[in-house]
């Protein structure tokens, strides 16, 4: 989900030491994952940080919405905000910011310090996004840029689907402050590393508003908008409140959620890997499919998820399934847009985020009103709408390769 805002013609790799240029990708990676996986923390901690600050599963789930509709807002703002700033002290200062955020969110007196805390990881997913992820074209050689932008894009499965199991062990053995207070010190190490490895690095380009304003008008740009939107609701609307789905209705133990998720999120990493090598030879295939799963995993589990068996079945399949999701919607926008990528990426990036919100909100709604089985239907219907607008939707990029879209 990155987007750039530096040139790739910015030979300042070509004069660094190899081993310094790669220890500063391997600091940007570190910083996404530290991200990625502040922002999703408390889906595996939702019910503790509930029940100590005397608040419903719904009211918690806030913690997903806050970051998202900031993050949102953040990406294409900062963007433009910040087009003259060096980048190295952006990313230093934002990193700082993070560390701040869960240290607050450790010590937090109420709930309403939380959402501050919440806050404040939204304004970082946004701004470090906006300039962190397309940063390897000037921290190593030409020919090794590929590779380096793999190695940054490979924090986000990692810290989508590591994230959850490791802060629901860490909450389970010391508790949820803890949780947090590991993910700041975690963050602080990784602000040091920034600050020494990450070479001065001055803007060279800004992406302006109006290039957003003319991606609208593209046909494959907005279906691409509909599929994040419906596919990416389906899944945070759900697995925000997984966690008191599989205490209420699978009847799990503390340790058996947490190995519950953890073996989702291998799965996330197995799914991410496949469509990554099936993508390029078939977007529509690979989204159809993916939607499918995660439409098959999401209802099934109110019937299934009852017995631990099943649930854990369903949880492989429901990972194997969100592991590609990403992937398959960022290839939708480049390959609907290849003559604006870094605009598209910002378009991806705040629908993506917003829609984390919505869902969340949405499915906290609904447990709250229902039940966490009554979420992961509708959860599957949301899916089930994303496979339908694939399979009858125009203007579909067929592989990643592929032609853009017919205005």
């Amino acid at each position: 989900m990155p987007t750039t805002t530096t040139s790739p013609s910015v030979p300042a790799a070509s004069i660094r030491s190899p081993l310094i240029g790669w220890l500063a990708v391997i600091a940007v990676m570190m910083g996404i994952f530290s991200i990625v996986t502040a922002e999703i923390l408390p889906i595996g901690l939702l019910t503790s940080i509930g029940s100590d600050f005397d608040v419903s599963d719904g009211a918690a789930g806030l913690m997903m919405t806050t970051p998202g509709v900031l993050a949102a807002i953040a990406a294409p703002a900062v963007t433009v905000a910040t087009g003259r700033l060096d980048r190295r002290w952006m990313l230093c200062v934002l990193m700082l910011l993070l560390a701040i955020a869960d240290f607050l969110a450790a010590a937090a007196p109420a709930y309403w310090v939380m959402a501050i805390s919440r806050v404040l990881v939204g304004l970082v997913i946004g701004g470090f996004w906006s300039i962190g992820a397309g940063l390897a074209a000037r921290l190593v050689r030409p020919e090794r840029v590929g590779t380096a932008t793999a190695v940054i894009f490979s924090a986000v499965p990692l810290g989508s689907v590591l994230g959850v199991p490791a802060g629901t062990l860490i909450g389970q053995l010391a508790g949820w402050r803890t949780a947090f207070v590991v993910m700041g010190v975690m963050t602080m190490g990784v602000f040091l590393l920034l600050a020494v490895s990450v070479p001065p690095l001055p803007a060279v380009q800004v992406t302006r508003l109006s290039v957003l304003g003319d991606l609208f008008r593209r046909s494959g740009v907005r279906t691409g908008l509909v599929l994040t939107f419906l596919i990416v609701m389906a899944h945070f609307g759900t697995y925000t409140y997984v966690t008191p789905f599989l205490q209420q209705v699978t009847g799990a133990s503390p340790g058996l959620i947490t190995m519950f998720l953890l073996v989702y999120g291998v799965a996330g990493i197995v799914g991410n890997f496949v469509a990554g090598m099936t993508v390029t030879r078939g977007l529509r295939a690979t989204f159809i499919v993916s939607g499918c799963m995660l439409t098959g995993a999401t209802s099934l589990l109110p019937a299934l998820g009852s017995t631990e068996a099943g649930a854990v079945a369903l949880l492989i399949v429901w990972g194997l399934a969100y592991g590609a999701v990403p992937v398959c919607s960022q290839t939708w926008f480049s390959t609907a847009a290849p003559h604006a990528t870094e605009a598209a990426s910002i378009l991806f990036t705040s629908s993506f985020q917003a829609t984390i919100a919505i869902g969340a909100l949405l499915g906290g709604a609904v447990v709250d009103a229902a039940s966490p089985s009554a979420v992961m239907v509708l959860g599957g219907v949301a899916a089930a709408l994303m496979v339908l607008t694939v399979v009858v939707g125009r203007a579909v990029p067929e592989t990643a390769s592929s032609s853009p879209d017919t205005r």
